[in-house]
This record gives C-alpha cells, structure tokens and sequence, in this order.
C-alpha cells in the first residue's frame, strides 16, 4: 500500500495520475495547503522541502520498512523502477525520458507557475515580470511542440512514459494562463491522446473530493499566491 500526500494541483496530479496507470493500491492523504499542513513536522518528515505530492511506500521493492520519497521526478522514478512501466530499459530511452523529466521539472513547471503568479494572482501587477515570465512559457511550449513533431505520439520518442505524465498535468494550465494549443499544434494532438486516457482522467477526478481543480482558492496556491500568508504559519 502506497500513501499518497496530496492536494489537487498539477504536481499532485502527476503523482495521482501514475498510481492509477499502474494500478498499485493507494491512500490519498489530504494536505491542506492554505491551512499550512505542509509545515507540519509530520509531513516534514517525509518531505523535507514542504511541498506536496510525497509518498509512503509500505511495501517497499527491498523488503524492508516504509519509504518515503518526495519530489514528482523522484517518485515517478521510483514508481517505474519499482513496477517496471513507463520507463524503457535501454540506456538510451531511459535517459530520453529522463531528461524530459528533468526539463519539465526545471523549466516547464517553474516558468508556467511563475507566469501564472504575475499574470493572475500577484496584487502588484508588473509588466516586466509578466513579459518576462510569459515569453519563458511560451519558448518553452515551442521547445515542447518541436519535439513532439520530431517524436510523434510521445514526448520522449518512446511509448507513453514518465515524461508524459510530468508535462500533461502543466500543460493543462494553458488556458486558464492564456495560451491556445492551436498555436502549438503538436502539443494539441499529444494533450488530446494523454486527455483521452481513462488512467488520466481517474488521476484527475482523484482531486475532486480533495477540493475542486481550478476554482479559485487552487489557483491561488497552485501559483504560489499564499507562500507569503503561509511563511507566517511556519
């Protein structure tokens, strides 16, 4: 059994995503972010950086005691080591889609949560910062769209992977940050195959009853609007 430390954003996405692609049985654990549960020792204990998803592995590969794993590339890592899916075996295609994940991790996330913040949500709007964060997406979009031209169905030029699962969840924010896929036409035909997956749309509706995705209170913390509310809570 897998505990699932959780709140409904596209971080926590990827991870709720993943389980149900690989069916392993899992517990998800509600983390009040607005209520600072994410500074609670107990959570801290198993995700030192105070940011959801994390997980417990109770039935670890090694046989030994739960582990606990924090940050969406290394759980998703650990996920298909552990399962032996959605992660290829060669050299090559390992390191492939590793290195989306990596991207997606650096670049896709940050910037597109980054824009999201001066965009949307930051009391002070300040043109330099939008124009900056903004024209970072959109660059980054283009790196995405060229490779999925070059790749076809997937973005690591292999099946379906974790490389995937990491980018999907961000690239839904496209709309609610103002950008339209039919501006990125490969990325549009990629959204719509992962989109159309029943795994994904079980991963999604996981959130649900957590609270709903994309109101506005997630918005909020989703790009980082109650960090300053939250310091105060530490």
């Amino acid at each position: 059994m897998i505990d699932l430390h959780y709140a409904p954003t596209p971080n926590g996405w990827k991870i709720s995503i993943m389980l149900e692609e690989l069916g392993l049985p899992y517990t998800v654990i509600p983390v009040n972010i607005r209520a600072g549960e994410q500074f609670r020792p107990e959570f801290l204990a198993i995700s030192p950086n105070n940011r959801i998803p994390a997980i417990v592995d109770h039935v670890p590969a090694d046989g030994g005691g739960p582990f606990s794993v924090f940050e969406t590339g290394a759980i998703l890592t650990y996920l298909a080591e552990k399962t032996g899916r959605f992660l290829p075996a060669d050299m090559r295609g390992r390191s492939q889609a590793l290195q989306w994940v990596m991207w997606q991790m650096g670049g896709l996330g940050p910037m597109l949560g980054q824009h999201g913040h001066f965009a949307l949500y930051a009391a002070e709007k300040i043109p330099y910062a939008i124009e900056r964060y903004r024209d970072e997406a959109a660059r980054l979009y283009r790196v995405l769209d060229s490779q999925l031209g070059k790749t076809g169905a997937y973005v690591a030029g292999c099946d379906y992977s974790i490389a995937d699962i990491a980018c999907f969840p961000w690239a839904m924010t496209h709309k609610a940050q103002g950008f339209t896929l039919d501006d990125y036409p490969n990325i549009k035909r990629w959204y719509a195959t992962v989109r159309a997956r029943p795994q994904v749309q079980a991963g999604l509706a996981i959130g649900k009853f957590v609270k709903e995705p994309f109101d506005e209170e997630a918005r909020k913390n989703m790009f980082g609007q109650a960090a300053k509310e939250m310091a105060g809570k530490r």
